[in-house]
């Protein structure tokens, strides 16, 4: 396929960048495109260095854009017409020097095969995920089959067994009936011993073959458990973890109860054939007999292994979050909350037996055990299967409240007691630690605790992780930014997005893999400057008041003023983009590019709007009424084609007030009061920073934003009326002059 075929294919992400290579007038896209197969086909490299080759190939480019122009001239493209004339006098600058039009054309083709290369790359990435992927569910095959050959050996075993206590019934037998029967021959004495000695024997390899096979048997059970609790358990509440910050990880359960509870019910029959081999002894033994000494031993082991299972089974299948909260792991005091605990071992027989009882205390290092608080509601339920859509053993607490608050992390501790053949073993669980608040105004910064505790920590149970908080790395801390938005608006960020975050917060780098960010610098308390103060607020704002347009990418939202300028420069007129703001706390701008009579770009940019004025007027409204009112010009739009191509009312017709029809409330902006109120009016008139005066939206200089355009349209209607005015005395001049002309 040609190259500029793939190119064209791409996805939006890689299209994106490829509008951004042309946005340089030195080759025009629509030449390149309109000429591809004729571009590719050159030896542009060879033209570089050689003028003569260099100059054929200007020639014949200039013949193609005539070409071209006469195919648009019969089309009837007026627009075209004009764009390929332009082209081709503007390709009149390389006359004295072809070879630095081939080394340009060169570099555009070098650049697109950079595209294409990244591209490409990602593919290879996104391919290596999906092996992984596959290599995960070869994993999970793996085991489903370990599992289903342990069945089947404690199966074979139980037949084993089965047979042992035939082949001993058989020597009881014919021992019990040589004891009764008075043998007076000598020979035929000594041969019916012979033959209980060989059963005796053929019985005491059988015990001991059986209590081989019962070892090895526990030997697979242990490293099968050692898979469940020290890889899939802990892989689960990993992703359990970052499920809690926004990862879309997948965290149910039904699998790993399946396996618990196969493990689990193995090691009950293990358990039950150890006992059976207890009994055989009772019945018949002998000297050295097999089963006495290694039937307590592997009695033992098993009963270690199950124990340990059962204890690694009781876990938190949702963390305590409450009704209306930011997220999980950040409680309120005298504020409902809700937390679930979960069996993955699952007995039906022990439905709504065991009782499960909570607490919540914090490790205290400077005193020996724990400090406890105090929770209130129903603090005691039993582990049911009613309350779990699957039919797991739940306990689930809707209603518990806290009544103690500290600045420290705390756990909350379950404890329940499993019973059953014999067997009791105390059960313990705890949720991850959570931070406790009095007032909602903290749930910002207890939030932000969450995330770095959730995002660094591997150790659950580590209440003292701020005692030395360590800095995040930038892969994991921008990964953990993106799940923020997904997780609010189901659209993380994109690569060019993290990379202004990035920016703003190390300064220009070739590659921040290596930097880490402090937490004092992503939040502090009592700091209203901090990074997650301002993240947050954009993160607010978007998930209340602009949670569709950012989902349809209508909003590139992370972009510093100079990339923004760079994007818009090339741009034609009225192009205009939406970022956040990057000084205005929960602020959305919005800039477009004008030019001038010479030709020179002018990037505009509004004050930010925050959520006083996203309250009022939804942002889709504002652009679309949106007007500079010039002296003595008609106002207009200036926003013609949201960034990059894309006709305004095309973007955001969807969301337009039907009731308005287009007619609603104009919203003016007048670019002289605006320069002369500007503190930077150079900054302004290049477009660096426009972000003009709070008053043009009512939160400055003592104006409501309805009184400012009550007064803006006051002034409106004043020169419409003057307007009249002079027309009304125009017209009566003209008529004067026709009777006087009339009257000679």
């Amino acid at each position: 396929m040609a190259q500029w075929d793939r190119l064209r294919q791409l996805p939006a992400g890689y299209t994106q960048q490829l509008h951004e290579l042309y946005d340089r007038d030195a080759l025009p896209m629509d030449v390149r495109h309109y000429l591809s197969a004729w571009i590719e086909k050159q030896e542009w490299q060879r033209a570089a260095r050689d003028h003569d080759l260099a100059m054929v190939l200007f020639q014949v480019l200039l013949e193609n854009l005539d070409i071209q122009h006469s195919r648009f001239i019969q089309e009837e493209s007026f627009l075209m017409q004009h764009n390929i004339r332009r082209y081709k006098q503007n390709f009149q600058r390389y006359l004295d020097d072809p070879c630095a039009l081939a080394s340009t054309i060169l570099w555009f083709l070098e650049k697109e095969k950079e595209i294409l290369q990244s591209f490409d790359l990602a593919e290879q990435v996104q391919f290596l995920r999906v092996e992984q992927e596959t290599m995960e569910i070869s994993s999970q095959q793996d085991l489903e089959r370990r599992m289903a050959g342990l069945k089947n050996e404690v199966q074979c075993m139980e037949h084993a067994i089965i047979c042992l206590e035939e082949q001993q019934d058989e020597f009881d037998f014919k021992y019990q009936t040589h004891k009764m029967e008075v043998v007076v021959d000598e020979a035929m004495k000594k041969d019916q011993i012979k033959i209980l000695q060989l059963l005796v024997n053929k019985l005491n390899e059988c015990r001991k073959s059986t209590l081989s096979d019962l070892n090895k048997l526990l030997d697979r059970i242990d490293d099968l458990i050692n898979i469940l609790v020290e890889k899939e358990l802990v892989d689960w509440q990993r992703r359990q973890q970052k499920a809690c910050i926004g990862a879309p990880d997948s965290v149910c359960l039904d699998q790993l109860e399946k396996w618990f509870t196969c493990a689990a019910l193995c090691l009950i029959q293990v358990r039950e054939f150890l006992s059976k081999l207890e009994e055989l002894v009772g019945k018949v033994s002998y000297d050295n007999d097999p089963i006495k000494g290694q039937n307590p031993i592997l009695q033992r082991k098993a009963e270690t292994l199950l124990k340990d299972l059962l204890k690694r089974s009781f876990v938190v299948e949702t963390q305590p979050s409450m009704p209306q909260g930011k997220g999980p792991l950040v409680l309120r005091t005298n504020v409902q909350f809700s937390v679930k605990t979960r069996l993955l071992v699952k007995f039906p027989e022990l439905n709504h037996s065991m009782k499960v009882n909570v607490s919540m205390h914090r490790e205290a290092p400077q005193i020996k055990g724990y400090r406890r608080f105090n929770v209130f509601g129903t603090k005691t339920k039993a582990l049911n299967m009613a309350e779990s859509q699957n039919g797991g053993m739940v306990a689930d607490f809707r209603h518990l409240i806290s009544l103690s608050v500290t600045e420290e992390l705390h756990t909350i501790n379950f404890d329940t007691v499993f019973e059953l053949k014999g067997l009791s073993v105390e059960l313990q669980a705890s949720s991850l630690p959570v931070v406790i608040i009095s007032n909602s105004s903290q749930q910002q910064s207890a939030w932000a605790s969450v995330l770095w505790f959730s995002m660094l920590s591997q150790d659950t149970k580590d209440v003292m992780f701020f005692a030395n908080t360590p800095a995040a790395p930038w892969p994991k801390f921008g990964e953990m930014l993106s799940w923020q938005f997904l997780s609010a608006t189901k659209r993380g960020l994109n690569d060019a997005q993290l990379e202004m975050i990035a920016h703003k917060l190390f300064g220009k780098q070739q590659n921040y893999d290596s930097c880490k960010v402090a937490w004092s610098k992503f939040s502090k308390e009592n700091a209203p400057e901090t990074f997650w103060v301002w993240f947050d607020g954009i993160l607010t704002m978007v998930k209340t008041y602009l949670e569709d347009q950012w989902r349809e990418g209508l909003i590139v939202g992370f972009v510093t003023k100079g990339k923004e300028k760079s994007l818009l420069k090339k741009k034609r007129r009225g192009t205009f983009l939406l970022r956040f703001s990057e000084s205005v706390i929960g602020g959305i701008t919005f800039s477009w590019v004008e030019y001038t009579m010479t030709g020179e770009p002018h990037v505009n940019t509004v004050q930010p709007f925050t959520k006083v004025d996203l309250t009022q007027i939804p942002l889709h409204e504002i652009i679309r009424n949106f007007q500079i009112l010039e002296t003595e010009n008609i106002p207009e739009n200036p926003l013609l084609y949201l960034y990059p191509d894309i006709p305004r009312d095309e973007a955001f017709g969807k969301y337009y007030s039907e009731k308005t029809g287009g007619k609603g409330t104009k919203y003016f902006l007048q670019m002289n009061t605006l320069e002369a109120r500007s503190p930077m009016p150079s900054v302004m008139a290049q477009g660096e920073s426009l972000e003009p005066v709070k008053a043009l939206y009512g939160e400055a200089a003592g104006e409501s934003w309805l009184s400012l355009l009550s007064h803006l349209v006051k002034n409106h209607v004043r020169r419409i009326a003057h307007f009249r005015r002079i027309t009304l005395g125009c017209h009566r001049l003209v008529q004067k002059i026709k009777g006087e002309h009339a009257s000679r």
